[in-house]
């Protein structure tokens, strides 16, 4: 029965890329007790993406399989260059605007019913949310993908993590520990490396991501940086390469950087035994960037849909609208079928490059 199991996973890693696939399933053979929640996720992956196209051909609905959930912009640390310090959810709205638990749920209930598979948990510090866990525990045929910086992870979300089999953790780092601290504060690396080997041990399923700039770039294109963190145990990276939110493009790398960064990544998944993402690079297979519903979309804190977490821009609330009719906003239409928004110009973010457009887009649909 296991090697049917098994290779029905294997199948479904496939689909989805093939190197997932020779990474994870040694993972999932290594720890047994997690192949029936495995089984159980692919064939909700399978039936999910059944309803997008469904929804695609009989309702003109793009319901992309990520949905970003922004759960909170509380976060106790003060990194610079911060996404959800930049968009002031907290200056936006009062903190008693932003949805609560129970509205977090009906989101993500409406999503199952359209075909989203995976949820994107970050913040600020998911962390600082009581009962998240819960949250995810509840939704057990769905994917959730949690972005902490791993200081606010205690042993009691430890017990629960190991025994929730639908939840992957992310820990931010920035490269080593003089790099990590001085753009999140001192003892941050320490303890993110110390969350990282913790959660390893006990088996659970885990990640980092790095803000990539100009200070750090060159560190991940040494190899014996990617093995070390293989050597804990950790087989999943996301470079998100740093976007300008401050109009400080000295920590941008250039077109050179770039380039041998990205081809450094593509090295690295030939021969190494990790599942690396890199954004914007990635964005070519994809004709360009994927947000506003053509791979994910984003919720902020207070329940504004927006293309994705760099971008502000929305008109649609999911306290007043449906997911339905927020996906269906002329906004993400306009985006979608509008080729050069989706170009990056140099730039680590089209959406962001093409903010002003955007903007008077929005203040006409709202008019």
């Amino acid at each position: 029965m296991i090697n049917k199991n098994i290779i029905s996973i294997n199948s479904t890693l496939k689909k989805i890329d093939p190197s997932l696939s020779k990474i994870f399933i040694p993972l999932i053979l290594k720890h047994p007790k997690k192949i029936p929640s495995m089984i159980k996720l692919a064939r909700a992956y399978k039936k999910s993406k059944r309803l997008r196209a469904k929804e695609l051909i009989e309702n003109d609905l793009k319901v992309p399989p990520f949905l970003i959930l922004s759960v909170t912009s509380k976060c106790n640390l003060s990194c610079k260059g911060c996404y959800a310090s930049f968009n002031k959810f907290h200056n936006k709205e009062p903190q008693n605007a932003f949805l609560d638990i129970k509205q977090w749920k009906k989101i993500i209930n409406e999503s199952r019913e359209i075909g989203i598979f995976c949820f994107i948990i970050a913040g600020g510090e998911p962390f600082t949310i009581p009962n998240l866990l819960n949250l995810c525990e509840e939704f057990n045929d769905r994917l959730f993908i949690i972005f902490s910086n791993g200081t606010l992870i205690t042993e009691l979300h430890m017990k629960q993590l190991k025994r929730l089999k639908n939840i992957l953790i992310v820990i931010s780092i920035e490269g080593d520990e003089k790099m990590t601290d001085s753009r999140r504060g001192n003892g941050v690396y320490k303890k993110a490396i110390e969350t990282l080997d913790a959660l390893s041990n006990i088996g659970i399923f885990c990640g980092f991501s790095v803000t990539i700039t100009k200070n750090n770039f060159s560190f991940w294109m040494n190899e014996k940086n990617i093995d070390d963190l293989i050597s804990k145990g950790i087989h999943l990276g996301f470079f998100i390469e740093y976007i300008p939110i401050d109009n400080n493009k000295e920590l941008m790398l250039d077109d050179a950087e770039r380039e041998a960064f990205r081809n450094k990544i593509i090295e690295f998944r030939t021969h190494k035994d990790i599942f690396l993402i890199h954004s914007p690079g990635d964005e070519e297979y994809f004709g360009g960037c994927i947000s506003a519903g053509r791979g994910f979309a984003h919720v902020t804190p207070n329940g504004d849909l927006t293309p994705c977490p760099i971008s502000p821009l929305s008109t649609h609330n999911l306290l007043k609208n449906s997911l339905r009719e927020a996906l269906k906003s002329p906004l993400f239409r306009y985006i979608r079928e509008n080729e050069h928004l989706l170009e990056t110009k140099n730039s680590p973010c089209a959406l962001f490059y093409h903010l002003e457009e955007l903007t008077k887009l929005v203040e006409k649909i709202k008019t």
